[in-house]
């Protein structure tokens, strides 16, 4: 079997607001919850209390996601000033 090689080099992935999309979404999962609790029975009685419970773990979920993105648009941000500092005093920092 031959070893694949792509024919085209990759593009640069896209960035954008990640922190704030990510907030978003996760205020909207658990307006989401929020919504469905009242009705809690009747989605007992119909055998979907899945919807209500993915929709808690969905917030769950994004507040691990808030984390890692605002941990990461920082280390993001950091690299960025430790290149810029290092252009401008022409010496590599260790």
């Amino acid at each position: 079997m031959a070893k694949w090689t792509p024919k085209y080099e990759a593009p640069e992935p896209l960035e954008g607001p990640v922190v704030g999309t990510i907030t978003g979404g996760t205020i909207l999962w658990f307006v989401l919850f929020l919504v469905q609790v009242p009705f809690y029975g009747w989605f007992d009685d119909h055998d979907l209390t899945w919807w209500v419970w993915t929709c808690l773990a969905g917030g769950g979920l994004g507040l691990i996601g808030i984390w890692y993105v605002r941990k990461r648009d920082a280390a993001i941000k950091r690299h960025r000033a430790a290149q810029a500092d290092q252009g401008t005093t022409g010496t590599p920092s260790v």
